[in-house]
């Protein structure tokens, strides 16, 4: 056997073997609507990320008035998006412009006619680029949530119209817990820690007798926070306590390092430690030095959690979240606390649970009708090519070991729009086949050997079928691109089984008619 010979033949056994060991040991991952999960429409509430910017500005201009000695009467927030400054004098307002344009070059201002209040309002460029993110970086947090839930293969997609794609989709195969997921995702996981008035440490029974004791009158930088149950000792179902904090945060998410759940030694209860980063650190060590004897609150989601008394300074980088947490609870909180806060809330548009029974269905009438597609195709080129037909039976057999090859080391998700990719696969094998044995026949005609017209027929059909094969996988590639779920799976598929298609129909079909025609002198061609 010639050494050409031993070297195809190699090769094609190599690629069989990988690709029936990859099948065996990975498997196929199966999509959502073969073995049933959930699948979920959210919308993130973008304009809560334009407002929470806004207030990190006054925030910032409060700060920056108190160290260059700039007259204001107030800074607000109104309308979610625009800042109001009252009161500085007509002498300071051209240092109050240089402010603004070096710290906070995204606001457009305008004076106002009431009293010389200056308005200054977020561009529609940085608004736009506000929502962007918040979506973008929803759409991560939600995707590191779901890999450590330990979902495998999920799909998560940013969609929507306009300027400002608004909508996630998120498909989750396999999982059945339906109420837990969905509070995973839609959990904001806001962390805060906010000092306490300083004047009024204590706790409200109620917003209104928190707001009369500040004389009716809630100061901008402060705010009303409801408290949670378990916070302040209290076993009655249904009542409520209140304390006044301040807006702006002293330590945030973004000071997390880690999160886990936790037991009390003395009670046994569950709670959730978390531990600071080096600046997490710092800024707790500085704020606890500053504010001894007064209270911290650990905020949650606009929730207080506890308010401890401030004792002394605090230079430890780990901290608790107490509360009636169930052990699952605490791994969960423990989890969205690790996987980092959502930029924003989200509204859930559509939510539906896809059963496994479905699935099944699905997939015994895909390969059902996979089958039988292959049947009626196996059969029409045994009876028009005779025993040559044989070669192309072997070669799609071939095509469909290597196409599970290729998804399994992939990791490709199987939907049913990627079966009816398969289908569409083993036709466009058999054009490719079919292609090659009409040229064989063509060339036969011009009086031609048989060991002759078959090379001949190879080397002239190979540019075609390349064309063919690649124009439909750049298809494929822009459909994987563009396309979302259903339509991205097939697209894989696709593509997988066209990859697979080029190397079966020139290299393994013309291995098969040199093994036949090798060492002999063949004058006739069953085909």
């Amino acid at each position: 056997m010639k050494k050409n010979m031993q070297y195809r033949l190699l090769l094609i056994l190599i690629v069989i073997g990988f690709s029936v060991a990859l099948f065996l040991l990975r498997g196929i991952n199966l999509g959502l609507d073969l073995q049933g999960g959930i699948h979920l429409v959210v919308q993130v509430r973008t304009e809560e990320a334009v407002e929470a910017e806004a207030d990190l500005v006054r925030e910032r201009l409060v700060t920056l008035f108190g160290d260059d000695s700039i007259v204001y009467s107030g800074v607000t927030v109104e309308g979610g998006d625009a800042i109001q400054i009252g009161g500085v004098p007509q002498e300071q307002r051209a240092q109050l412009d240089t402010i603004l344009s070096e710290n906070v070059p995204n606001f457009t201002s305008r004076t106002s006619s009431q009293g010389g209040t200056l308005d200054y309002t977020l561009t529609s460029i940085w608004k736009r680029q506000i929502r962007n993110m918040a979506v973008q970086q929803a759409r991560e947090t939600i995707s590191n949530r779901v890999d450590a839930f330990g979902v495998a293969e999920p799909s998560i997609t940013v969609y929507g119209s306009g300027d400002v794609k608004d909508q996630i989709i998120v498909e989750l195969p396999g999982v059945d817990d339906f109420n837990r997921v969905i509070n995973l995702i839609i959990k904001q996981a806001q962390l805060e820690l906010k000092l306490v008035h300083p004047d009024f440490q204590q706790i409200f029974p109620s917003r209104e007798v928190a707001l009369q004791s500040l004389g009716g009158v809630l100061p901008p930088e402060f705010e009303i926070l409801l408290m949670d149950d378990s916070a302040n000792g209290a076993d009655a179902a249904g009542t409520q306590s209140f304390m006044i904090v301040r807006k702006a945060a002293v330590i945030t998410g973004g000071h997390l390092k880690n999160a886990f759940r936790a037991q009390d030694q003395l009670t046994g209860a569950f709670e959730v430690s978390f531990f600071l980063t080096s600046d997490g650190v710092r800024l707790f060590s500085d704020v606890t030095g500053r504010n001894v004897g007064k209270s911290l609150a650990i905020v949650l989601d606009d929730e207080i959690f506890s308010a401890p008394r401030i004792e002394g300074r605090i230079a430890t980088e780990s901290a608790r979240i107490t509360g009636n947490f169930t052990a699952l609870e605490a791994d969960d909180l423990a989890l969205v606390l690790r996987s980092g806060a959502l930029p924003a809330g989200i509204n859930v548009l559509e939510n539906r649970t896809v059963g496994p029974t479905l699935g099944r269905d699905s997939i015994e009438s895909g390969v059902s009708a996979s089958l039988l597609g292959m049947a009626l195709v196996l059969l029409m080129m045994l009876v028009v090519y005779k025993i040559s037909g044989l070669n192309a039976i072997l070669c799609l057999l071939l095509n469909l070991v290597i196409l599970v090859g290729v998804l399994s080391y992939f990791d490709a998700v199987l939907t049913l729009p990627g079966i009816a990719g398969v289908i569409l696969t083993i036709g466009m094998a058999v054009d490719a086949n079919i292609l090659i044995f009409e040229r064989i026949k063509e060339e036969l005609k011009l009086g031609k050997t048989v060991k002759s017209g078959v090379e001949s027929a190879f080397n002239r059909v190979f540019g075609t079928i390349l064309d063919t094969n690649v124009t439909t996988l750049l298809a494929a590639l822009i459909l994987y691109y563009f396309g979302t779920g259903p339509v991205a799976g097939f697209a894989v598929t696709l593509a997988a089984g066209l990859t697979a298609n080029i190397f079966t129909a020139v290299f393994v079909s013309r291995t098969i008619f040199m093994l036949f025609l090798q060492g002999r002198e063949v004058k006739q061609l069953s085909i």
